[in-house]
C-alpha cells in the first residue's frame, strides 16, 4: 500500500529537485540530506524519499530532516495483493507515477533493492506517457508528462566486477581468495541491465589480506558517502546548470 506525506510548495526557479529511492537504513540518503544546499550540492532540495520497505530507517531520516522531506512507501507484494490482475510492470509504472508527481530533476537509487524495469526508465525518460490514476482517466490532462530525468545508482563494486546483490561480501571473499587484486565502488547511470550503465564516478577502496569484512565495509561506505554526492551534483549540473552568479544556498 502507498503512504505519502504532504508535498511541499515549489521552490525558487533555480532550485534543483532531487528524488531518492531507498530500501534500508539510509546512510547514503543521509549524505545527500547533509549535502543539500551546501557548496557540495548547491541550490538543491530533496523533494521525495520513496521506499519499498515500510520499516526502512531512511524514511525516518527523511521525515525528521529539517525541513522534513516528503516520503512515500510502496512495496511490490502488498501492491499486487491489493490490486488483483496487476503485474510487476504495473508496480514499476506506479513507482514512476509517484516519482514524477514530485517533479524531480534527477533520481538517485541509494540502496534501492529492487531492479527497475525498462518501463520505469522509459517513463522517466519521457518516452512513455503514463496516466496519473490518482486524478482519474480519460483526457490528456491526466497524463504524467516529463522531459528526460536522469536516474543514477550507487553500487559497491568496480564496473563489471560484481553486478547485482551482495557485492560487498562477494568482493571481499574474492579478494581474500586471491581472485581479484582490487575492489571499489561506483555511481553509474541506470539502464535495464543490472549495474551496467555508464559509470559516472569510480573509486577504488583499499583492502588488506586478513582484515575483517566489517573493517573493509566501513571504509567502503565512507567512500560511498562522498561519491554519491559528487555524482548527484554532476547529473544535476548536466540537466539544470547553476547560474554563474547569484547562487542561493539559503
Amino acid at each position: 500500500m502507498l503512504t505519502t506525506s504532504p508535498t511541499t510548495p515549489d521552490s525558487a526557479p533555480s532550485r534543483r529537485r532531487l528524488a531518492v529511492l531507498i530500501s534500508g537504513s539510509g546512510t547514503n540518503l543521509q549524505a545527500l540530506i547533509d549535502a543539500q544546499n551546501t557548496p557540495a550540492l548547491p541550490n538543491t532540495s530533496l523533494v521525495l524519499v520513496l521506499s519499498n520497505r515500510k520499516a526502512a530507517h531512511g524514511l525516518v531520516r527523511a521525515s525528521t530532516a529539517s525541513p522534513p522531506i516528503p516520503t512515500a512507501y510502496l512495496a511490490l507484494q502488498p501492491y499486487l495483493r491489493h490490486n488483483p490482475g496487476k503485474t510487476r510492470e504495473d508496480y514499476d509504472l506506479e513507482l514512476a507515477r509517484i516519482v514524477l508527481r514530485a517533479k524531480p530533476d534527477a533520481v538517485v537509487l541509494a540502496g534501492w533493492m529492487h531492479i527497475v524495469s525498462e518501463s520505469f526508465l522509459e517513463a522517466l525518460r519521457g518516452s512513455q506517457s503514463i496516466e496519473d490514476e490518482r486524478r482519474g482517466s480519460g483526457d490528456d490532462e491526466n497524463a504524467v508528462s516529463t522531459g528526460p530525468i536522469p536516474v543514477i545508482n550507487i553500487h559497491p563494486a568496480l564496473p563489471g566486477q560484481f553486478d547485482g546483490a551482495n557485492a560487498i561480501q562477494r568482493g571481499y571473499e574474492a579478494f581474500q581468495r586471491g581472485e581479484v587484486d582490487r575492489l571499489g565502488v561506483m555511481v553509474h547511470r541506470v539502464v535495464a541491465e543490472v549495474d551496467r550503465g555508464e559509470p559516472l564516478i569510480v573509486r577504488e577502496v583499499p583492502i588488506e589480506k586478513g582484515e575483517s569484512i566489517e573493517a573493509y565495509e566501513e571504509r567502503l561506505h565512507r567512500v560511498e558517502w562522498e561519491i554519491i554526492v559528487q555524482a548527484t551534483r554532476k547529473v544535476l549540473d548536466e540537466v539544470k546548470p547553476l547560474p554563474p552568479e547569484g547562487i542561493d544556498n539559503a
